[in-house]
């Protein structure tokens, strides 16, 4: 559904007999990442809970991408990473001179962890273990080397410190299954299927931050969070670890009605264990993280929601 100019066609569909399902599109990411199966599940959350409403998820290029399919009004609904969406709500970084400042949150989902995986017999059990050695910090541009990059020199370590590679996700587990480097960076949703396979043929370890660590990484990336990545989400790593998290946030149009927004969010949260079916990230959707993660103002209706349930929003997320 777009809702520029909507109006006059909601009025024309009341008169009918029977009124047609409005159509939704979530705007998602590729098949092979955490934001198509998250769009799936909730598309078929809405099309359940949201009466007169029918959703779809559909593929895209992702997190910048989807910023601008909301502006356009080509998307209803978006996934995407919270710096992405805080650049593109003030206009800054990759949307320097095009503020989207009708973008608002509906919630934030859930946050991509950035996971540090050696083998169990490597010898690297803290971050600062790291120097000297071979590291896969991410494919070159990615996300996940911006990531470590940040983490790293907030910490004091630097490339000139490591034997830096740059390789992608499959890359880097083969690399270290095969000895060819000692660590390697993942930011990206978990479980994700690259460790997963690693950890099945080796021993693996993912490095626990120390409090000071995690401070130091927060300072130097306003939307980087706390999060816990669970014990046992990868064969072998029996207890809950400390991590750096990058929320990936679900937005709309500040031109969605407040009444749908309100509808979305309540069916979600309340219906939150059909989304955690779909994919265990969905199992970090909670009214706190969404208060706690979330970069820019909330949907009025959303707010609505968090109220309703008893929670205090933060004024900097009113609009």
């Amino acid at each position: 559904m777009k809702f520029f100019g909507s109006l006059l066609a909601v009025t024309v569909l009341a008169a009918a007999p029977a009124i047609a399902q409005q159509q939704l599109s979530i705007a998602t990411g590729g098949t092979g990442g955490v934001y198509y199966p998250m769009g799936g599940g909730l598309a078929e959350v809405i099309n359940n809970n949201v009466d007169g409403y029918s959703a779809t998820a559909e593929v895209t290029g992702a997190s910048v991408e989807n910023m601008g399919l909301i502006a356009t009004g080509d998307a209803d609904l978006a996934l995407a990473l919270a710096d992405t969406v805080e650049q593109a709500y003030s206009g800054t970084g990759r949307f320097e001179g095009q503020q989207l400042a009708m973008v608002r949150a509906i919630a934030s989902m859930y946050a991509n962890m950035v996971q540090i995986v050696t083998l169990a017999d490597s010898g690297i059990e803290s971050l600062q273990d790291l120097k000297g050695k071979r590291v896969s910090v991410g494919a070159p541009g990615s996300g996940t080397e911006v990531n470590a990059q940040q983490i790293l020199n907030a910490n004091g370590i630097t490339y000139d410190d490591i034997e830096e590679q740059r390789l992608n996700f499959n890359e880097t587990a083969d690399a270290l299954g095969n000895g060819d480097i000692d660590a390697g960076f993942w930011s990206v949703g978990a479980p994700t299927s690259s460790i997963l396979n690693l950890a099945t043929t080796n021993h693996i370890r993912v490095l626990q931050l120390s409090p000071d660590e995690v401070a130091a990484a927060l300072g130097a990336n306003k939307v980087f969070s706390e999060t816990t990545l669970p014990g046992g989400t990868y064969q072998g790593v029996d207890s809950n670890l400390t991590v750096i998290g990058v929320p990936n946030v679900l937005v709309a149009s500040s031109e969605m009605p407040d009444d749908l927004a309100y509808a979305i969010t309540k069916a979600m949260f309340e219906n939150i264990g059909d989304l955690q079916a779909v994919h265990p990230a969905a199992k970090q959707t909670t009214v706190d993280f969404t208060l706690s993660a979330t970069p820019i103002p909330l949907h009025p209706g959303a707010i609505r929601y968090y109220e309703e349930t008893g929670a205090t929003v933060p004024e900097k997320l009113h609009p």
